[in-house]
C-alpha cells in the first residue's frame, strides 16, 4: 500500500466528537445570563447526541435502523443550530465569530447526514 492508501478519510465520528467539545469550549465562555443557561443546557445535549447517534448508527442492527440513527443525527445537528443561533454571544465578537463557525459547522453535518440519507434509501 502507498502512503496515500494508508490515508484514513475524514472520520465522521470524530468531526462529529469535535463538534460536541468545541460547543462545549464556547459554552464556557459565555455569559451565564438566564437565558443563555437554559439554552446552552439544550445546546450541549443536542451537540453531543449527533456524534453519540452516528456511533449507535455504525453498531445498527440492519438497514431500517441505521436509517432511523442517521435521522436522529440529521436531527440532532439542526436542534444545534437552532440552540447555537438562540445563545447570546454577540457581546463579544470573538465569542459570536466561534458561535458562527460552529452554526455552520451544525449545517454542514445536517446536510452530510441528509445526503447518507438519500444514498442508502
Amino acid at each position: 500500500m502507498t502512503e496515500t492508501q494508508n490515508v484514513k478519510p475524514y472520520d465522521l465520528e470524530d468531526r462529529t466528537l469535535k463538534f460536541a467539545k468545541n460547543v462545549r469550549v464556547l459554552v464556557k465562555k459565555l455569559s451565564k445570563s438566564l437565558s443563555n443557561i437554559e439554552d446552552i443546557k439544550q445546546l450541549v445535549k443536542a451537540s453531543g447526541s449527533v456524534g453519540a447517534n452516528y456511533i449507535e448508527a455504525n453498531e445498527a442492527l440492519g438497514k431500517k435502523d441505521f436509517l432511523l440513527r442517521i435521522k436522529i443525527c440529521r436531527k440532532e445537528a439542526k436542534e444545534s443550530r437552532y440552540w447555537l443561533r438562540l445563545i447570546d454571544a454577540d457581546t463579544i465578537s470573538s465569542l459570536e465569530t466561534d458561535r458562527k463557525e460552529l452554526e455552520n459547522e451544525a449545517t454542514e453535518l445536517m446536510n452530510i447526514f441528509g445526503s447518507i440519507l438519500r444514498k442508502t434509501k
